[in-house]
């Protein structure tokens, strides 16, 4: 692979397009089985992240692109996601799957609720991504079927390559063009109206509708735009993502909350309603709303009814 400069690379990424979303759709339909107990009692994009679900934080992020309204699909516990929907800052639509579709048909199923001919921010509901979408939507242009946020590698392991001019020559392993650097995709995109009129009834995204697309000859742009991202799909990932938002805070705790005196929070992050009993350390745990933990702990979620150890 021959590598460009950090100055070369990204000088191809200094023009801006005038472009605007007028709606955004977020993934949030998965079991995520990977987080089980933990999403036995709730959607994973709806697990407490500090003060807030999830799927809050990155609609929060969402709303800061300009989008005039959001979509969200649900299919597990999808009650619940109706009832987050219903405090989102954007007026919302939850398209209820009456099975899991997968990314790429999730966003086919929802169609009607997106009633837009124009390019859709699509962003999946477990990821909290360190990236300013409108830079993202602004390196989208109508000549490209979606753009991709990635986040740049100077290997060669990432799961994208990107040719000179910034279009995706590779994902996964199957190749388009000539690779100059490699990335990360971090389940971040822009998708135009064409791709999403070809988009099948099931699959996913990536497997079921770029890489078609590339094959056929069509081209996806990729925004390297991000230093980090958490997917939250292991309790470990979930966990770290917590501390994260913890930043220089040694721990915090909703005024809710009750804390036995003889407990020392570290690095911990306490729900509302949450107890926290028995004495010494309660170290790198989540705490979840109305959930009970018992000190001395260290690298667990306790929700109401499991203690996750990571």
């Amino acid at each position: 692979m021959r590598h460009f400069t950090k100055w070369t690379f990204w000088r191809n990424f200094l023009y801006r397009w005038d472009m605007t979303v007028e709606v955004a759709m977020v993934l949030a339909a998965g079991f995520g089985t990977r987080l089980r107990p933990m999403t036995d009692l709730c959607p994973k994009p709806l697990v407490p992240l500090g003060d807030q679900t999830v799927l809050e934080a990155v609609v929060a992020r969402i709303a800061t692109a300009g989008p005039a309204r959001l979509v969200v699909n649900a299919h597990h516990r999808g009650v619940q996601v109706d009832e987050v929907a219903r405090r989102l800052p954007l007026p919302t639509t939850v398209t209820h799957e009456p099975e899991i579709l997968g990314t790429a048909g999730g966003v086919a199923f929802a169609r009607e609720a997106l009633a837009t001919d124009g390019p859709v921010l699509v962003h999946n509901g477990d990821i909290l991504a360190d990236l300013d979408l409108r830079a993202l939507i602004d390196a989208h242009a109508d000549d490209v079927l979606a753009t991709l946020a990635v986040r740049p590698r100077y290997d060669d392991a990432g799961r994208v390559g990107l040719d000179a001019k910034g279009f995706v020559a590779r994902l996964r392993d199957v190749r388009f063009g000539d690779e100059v650097r490699s990335a990360d995709f971090c389940g971040v995109q822009i998708i135009g109206a064409t791709l999403r009129a070809r988009l099948p009834v099931s699959g996913c995204l990536v497997g079921d509708a770029y890489i078609p697309a590339l094959a056929a000859g069509g081209r996806l742009r990729a925004a390297p735009l991000l230093e980090h991202f958490d997917d939250i799909g292991t309790p470990s990932a979930y966990l770290a993502a917590n501390l994260r938002w913890l930043g220089p805070r040694p721990s915090w705790r909703h005024a809710s909350a009750e804390v036995d005196a003889r407990v020392d929070l570290a690095q911990s992050v306490v729900g509302a309603g949450a107890q926290v009993a028995g004495a010494g350390a309660l170290t790198r745990c989540v705490v979840w709303p109305g959930a009970r933990a018992t000190a001395p702990l260290s690298d667990a979620i306790v929700t109401p009814e499991h203690v996750v150890q990571t």
